[in-house]
């Protein structure tokens, strides 16, 4: 049978149980989460992951009137802090295309993330001693390579020698097998991560190796494999000569907007410990 079509490691090593050097464990509160560790590339090879860690969180729907909202903001939040550097500025770099909707996330999330890399310089002591305790982050507003004629690695390169991060947070969004997972799953991991991967349209990877510093994904599924779908459904496998194409749900402009104010939210809170789930929310 033909190999599904998906960027998450959760659906890939459901497809591929029981793989030596690969190990899962479940737990969760608001979510259901599962992580995943892969130790090497080689245990990896036969489900397309490199190593790594990778956390899924699960849980239906992902907006504001769930009624754990604050509970799953606030356990999406500890999820990504243990991916964070105790220490130094986080570089949040935003690769999505504005104008196409279900690539629409990551600017979505970077417009609403706390950039505090200049208060350090720009508050006085006393101002300072006023604010939570708030980490130096800096964020990219930058495009895709048809806006910028510019590469996403190219970009990110430059910026991570100029200001020199002690990690970076790439938000992007993904390509799932399952229907039910989209909008509804976030995947979080440090093996870095490939600009287009979800649609077929590979960049160069943005990864410790390419950038000197680690970077973690935070993604979101918005999209599916239309033979991907059709086989998960019915287990029937699409000839190959049969057009194919990518499909996302008909209110993916609403999905975009619940997924991206909580996955900034949580992400506020995972780089400034010290705010509150009503402060970041206020903000």
């Amino acid at each position: 049978m033909k190999s599904i079509r998906t960027d998450l490691a959760v659906e890939r090593t459901a497809a591929a149980p029981s793989l030596h050097g690969i190990h899962q464990e479940t737990r969760g509160d608001a979510f259901s989460v599962t992580e995943i560790r892969i130790q090497n590339d080689i245990c990896g090879a036969p489900i397309g992951k490199p190593t790594g860690r990778y956390v899924t969180l699960e849980a239906q729907p992902l907006n504001r009137s769930h009624a754990r909202y604050a509970d799953m903001a606030q356990e999406l939040a500890a999820e990504l802090w243990a991916f964070l550097p105790e220490e130094g500025c986080v570089f949040v770099a935003r690769l999505g295309n504005r104008a196409v909707t279900p690539d629409a996330l990551e600017p979505r999330v970077a417009a609403k993330v706390l950039a505090m890399r200049h208060l350090k310089t720009a508050l006085s002591q006393e101002e300072q001693s006023h604010l939570p305790e708030l980490r130096p982050v800096c964020v990219l507003a930058g495009g895709v390579l048809g806006q910028t004629d510019m590469k996403t690695a190219e970009l990110l390169e430059a910026v991570c020698r100029q200001v020199e991060p002690v990690a970076v947070v790439a938000v992007d969004a993904l390509a799932c097998a399952d229907l039910a997972r989209l909008g509804t799953t976030i995947q979080m991991c440090d093996s870095g991560i490939s600009p287009g991967s979800g649609v077929a349209n590979h960049r160069a990877k943005l990864s410790k190796q390419t950038l000197g510093v680690p970077v973690i994904a935070l993604s979101v599924p918005t999209v599916v494999d239309l033979h991907t779908a059709v086989q998960c459904i019915y287990g029937r496998q699409v000839p190959e000569n049969r057009p194919n194409m990518m499909v996302t749900p008909r209110d993916v402009d609403r999905l975009i907007d619940h997924a991206g104010n909580l996955l900034a939210c949580a992400l506020n809170m995972a780089l400034h410990p010290g705010m509150t789930f009503a402060q970041v929310e206020s903000l």
